[in-house]
């Protein structure tokens, strides 16, 4: 999955969309992935709905004569016509405190104190965070559980009706797992392309492990805070791999923009672009990182009038990773992966290969996305179990012949992708070539 986040409240009205979603299929993006776009309570934000069946007012064609859900029904044709399927968040481990669910299903709810419970969490300070304009859904002890779980189900297949194959499922972790499997049973048992994501982020190996468990297609993984160096990403990886897939991502609505992060550094856009994308099964990048959007993303604040000027553009460099990602079936899924040792700790190197395919590969990375580094092997070979040649098949200033020794300067943040491959025919398909190589492991 190679998913382009298209934030609602930045893209407008529906009807707008149209330019971002034919920027999104130019760079090979094969999915748009759109936040809540129901009716919010009274705080505004997204993630805090108030009618699961009604479409937010911001986003409807002002004057418009169609219905919305035709209005949400052509955004999707749209999207499809461009080779993308669509994507949208399914929030129910909580509604807006003043939703009308409250009132007429109050034993769906958590409650605290004679009162419906807002949900909260406690940040690394002890601080305590109470979200108000939340109301805690309950999913493990309330009296109806069935009902709860028929209206769930019933909100799913309505989003399927409106063309939307696949859901985000907001803070899955927080639901019990067999509500899960018996949700995702339903839907795909009348609906089989429909895909499952479960956002696991913030929540041990072991509760994603049993999360995941539940049926979901992906989960993701936290590749957007590694330092290349801690070995807890390379950990969690090989503990979830085999449960379910994962997709990362260089940013997301819920953090700081990288561009403002990194002091406006183009590099480290692509250095995180780069890693995300080609680190596991699946990528997600959010509008605007392809021009170096600074303003963070906000679930109430942010409207059209805060598109920004374009700073950068990477386009074109998203579309080359994108491309790789396409073609080589071994950066599509959780492959075998191993952090190899290098005499520059400023220089990353990983080895993947396959588990259920051929094909192995180095990633050679500068971790400093503001200084050079060279890079020097004396035998690229000695990694990999697969005879010569190996392919570079980097995004940019890409080599037709890899020497032995190796010399290289790379720039900063830049990273380079080599490909131990040969042409396999594969059954039934005379002509077409996949990469092949060995899974045993890199030499010592």
């Amino acid at each position: 999955m190679i998913l382009y986040n298209l934030f609602p409240l930045l893209a407008g009205p529906l009807c707008d969309w149209k330019p971002h979603l034919e920027r999104a299929a130019g760079m090979g993006f094969d999915w748009v992935f759109v936040n809540p776009i129901q009716q919010p309570g009274h705080s505004g934000s997204l993630y805090s709905i108030a009618d699961y069946f009604a479409i937010n007012q911001a986003l409807l064609a002002p004057g418009s004569r169609k219905a919305p859900d035709e209005q949400v029904r052509e955004m999707v044709a749209q999207a499809e016509r461009l080779g993308l399927r669509v994507m949208i968040d399914l929030v129910i481990n909580h509604s807006a405190v003043d939703s009308r669910l409250v009132r007429e299903h109050p034993e769906w709810y958590v409650h605290e104190g004679g009162r419906v419970a807002n949900p909260y969490c406690v940040e690394e300070n002890g601080n305590k965070v109470v979200w108000g304009d939340l109301a805690q859904l309950d999913h493990r002890h309330s009296s109806d559980t069935e009902g709860l779980l028929r209206y769930c189900g019933d909100l799913v297949e309505h989003l399927v009706g409106l063309g939307f194959t696949g859901f985000r499922c907001d803070a899955a972790y927080q639901i019990p797992t067999h509500f899960w499997r018996r949700l995702i049973e339903r839907i795909q048992r009348a609906h089989p392309e429909v895909v499952f994501v479960a956002e696991t982020l913030g929540c041990s190996p072991t509760q994603t492990k049993d999360t995941a468990s539940a049926g979901f297609d992906f989960i993701f993984n936290s590749a957007k805070w590694w330092d290349f160096e801690s070995p807890w990403l390379l950990e969690q990886y090989e503990l979830t791999r085999q449960i379910a897939p994962s997709i990362g991502f260089p940013e997301s609505h819920d953090t700081e923009r990288l561009f403002a992060e990194s002091g406006n550094n183009p590099n480290a856009l692509k250095q995180r672009y780069l890693f995300t994308a080609l680190f596991s099964s699946g990528v997600m990048m959010p509008i605007g990182y392809e021009y170096g959007f600074s303003r963070r993303l906000h679930v109430v604040e942010t409207r059209p009038e805060h598109w920004e000027e374009p700073a950068v553009d990477l386009t074109e460099f998203i579309a080359a990773v994108n491309r790789i990602k396409h073609e080589y079936p071994l950066f599509q899924e959780e492959s075998l992966m191993q952090r190899l040792s290098h005499s520059d700790p400023d220089i990353l190197m990983l080895w993947k290969a396959s588990t259920i395919g051929n094909g192995e590969a180095l990633l050679v990375l500068n971790k400093d996305p503001r200084d050079p580094r060279h890079f020097r092997c004396e035998d690229l070979y000695r990694y990999v179990q697969a005879p010569p040649p190996l392919q570079d098949v980097s995004p940019e200033w890409r080599l037709d012949h890899l020497a032995t020794p190796f010399d290289f300067d790379l720039g900063p943040g830049m990273g380079r992708v080599l490909i131990a491959a040969e042409p396999v025919l594969l059954e039934g398909q005379e002509g077409v070539a996949i990469p092949c190589g060995s899974t045993t492991g890199p030499a010592a």
